[in-house]
């Protein structure tokens, strides 16, 4: 028998359906010229750039970590190490990140990656009944509730952004 294929067909969308985690998945065109990634996805769908995360790969005390901050705001380097017991973070080098979560820049999502890294959501997001992450690819969002995207993924929450 065929595995049934969950709408949108990511990784993400997988995970979450293998986990019985409710989602709602978010269509928008791609503009290939566009340089914020987050920000051209709340434009798009129309929704506040506040409830929209951006996924961001970094370096933690040479160990690879997920925060994920709105795109309105920028992630914290020093607040995401302290967050996760380290010392020093640096942006994570992009083929790196790619190789690690098994999706392209632009649409890394914190769900479905192919190996588990430690991960910390902004407290902001608690704030929400609804946020919206990428669902693995650009064009591609998914709306998900901050209590689930922690269950999916094992987040902690901390403040970790700054405008």
């Amino acid at each position: 028998m065929a595995k049934k294929k969950s709408a949108g067909g990511t990784p993400a969308t997988v995970a979450l359906t293998r986990a019985e985690l409710p989602f709602s998945l978010h269509e928008y065109d791609h503009d290939p010229r566009a340089t914020s990634y987050g920000l051209e996805a709340a434009e798009a769908l129309g929704l506040e750039p506040e409830r929209v995360f951006k996924t961001l790969m970094a370096n933690v005390d040479g160990r690879l970590a997920v925060g994920i901050v709105p795109v309105s705001g920028q992630l914290d380097l020093k607040a995401l190490a302290r967050a996760l017991g380290g010392s020093k973070a640096a942006m994570a080098d992009v083929a790196a990140a790619e190789r690690a979560t098994g999706y392209v820049a632009g649409g890394i999502s914190p769900v479905g990656q192919k190996r588990a890294h430690p991960t910390v959501l902004d407290e902001s997001a608690a704030g929400f009944d609804t946020i919206y992450v990428s669902g693995g690819r650009r064009g591609l969002d998914l709306g998900i509730a901050p209590d689930d995207l922690v269950t999916a993924t094992g987040a902690i929450l901390a403040p970790i952004s700054r405008t």
